[in-house]
């Protein structure tokens, strides 16, 4: 993904425009990464240079959660904790 979509980007959920972006991987182009509405709290993760913007009726749990756990020390707490569709905050508290 190119870092210039972000000037076009909102959340298709709320409407939100800016969304903040999260870098793990490239350099021109991002190739994994992290898209959130700081409204509300929607994360989107960057697979393969692909923003994956989707409705939370057509994400899949089993999916999302080894990404979010991937890059858990990249993302921020507050996402872990409290992100939507899906968030690790109940693996987070078990293992502290």
């Amino acid at each position: 993904m190119k870092k210039k979509l972000m000037d076009i980007l909102a959340c298709p959920i709320d409407k939100h425009y800016p969304l903040e972006l999260h870098v793990f991987e490239g350099k021109r182009e991002i190739v994994e990464g992290l898209i959130v509405c700081p409204r509300c709290l929607r994360w989107y993760p960057i697979r393969d240079e692909i923003p994956e913007m989707l409705p939370d009726a057509l994400r899949k749990e089993k999916d999302e959660l080894p990404f979010l756990r991937k890059w858990v020390n990249e993302i921020p707490s507050k996402i872990l904790k409290e992100g939507k569709p899906f968030n690790l905050h109940n693996q987070l508290n078990s293992s502290v």
